[in-house]
């Protein structure tokens, strides 16, 4: 019963701009937020710095097509696995911060809440989503080497308190990638496969 109401919800046309809107906002604040590191970052990597915005444009996409009733399955892989990504990782970082700082701004909360929905909200879609292997492949690809790219060119995210630990960190958000394709070929492919 809960899973039949969850559903309706889910494809209520209110509910999807709703979300499509606060999503739209929280992509427009997301990328404003990283201006200033965009701003001292070199441009062949320019595409790679604002993780988590990028990550909830490719589900914004998602959700404006979905309330035409298309479906992208490129963007569907790309916003499934970079919102479970950079959703946990924002939540992760935030909480070792305030391990190691003993405290947090208000808006290091923020960003715990903010995100863990951006990981939440991109699982909730998976019975829609028309994902196949080569979507997970090419996604897969892209979140990999934006790890590359943060963790060996050293793009990363800034967190003052824990720059100390990116080596630690590198290695724990590679694993993080690999849960995150883990999770939507589990989601996506595995579990339309067993309900076939």
């Amino acid at each position: 019963m809960i899973r039949y109401i969850t559903r309706y919800i889910l494809v209520d046309k209110r509910f999807l701009f709703t979300l499509f809107w606060i999503n739209l906002l929280g992509t427009i604040y997301g990328f404003y937020w990283y201006r200033y590191q965009v701003y001292e970052t070199p441009d062949i990597f320019v595409p790679f710095v604002p993780d988590s915005p990028a990550a909830s444009l490719f589900f914004t996409i998602f959700l404006l097509f979905f309330l035409f009733n298309r479906n992208i399955p490129y963007i569907e892989a790309l916003a499934m696995i970079t919102l479970f990504k950079y959703g946990i990782w924002a939540v992760l970082m935030n909480g070792l911060t305030l391990i190691i700082d003993g405290s947090l701004e208000w808006t290091g909360y923020m960003l715990m809440v903010s995100h863990g929905a951006m990981a939440v909200q991109g699982l909730l879609y998976a019975p829609f989503y028309a994902i196949k292997w080569r979507h997970i492949v090419v996604a897969a690809i892209w979140i990999l080497h934006n790890d590359v790219i943060d963790y060996v060119f050293e793009q990363m995210p800034v967190y003052e308190s824990i720059q100390m630990y990116m080596n630690e960190i590198g290695y724990v958000t590679f694993w993080l990638s690999i849960l995150s394709i883990g999770v939507a070929y589990w989601l996506t492919i595995k579990r339309k496969n067993v309900l076939a």
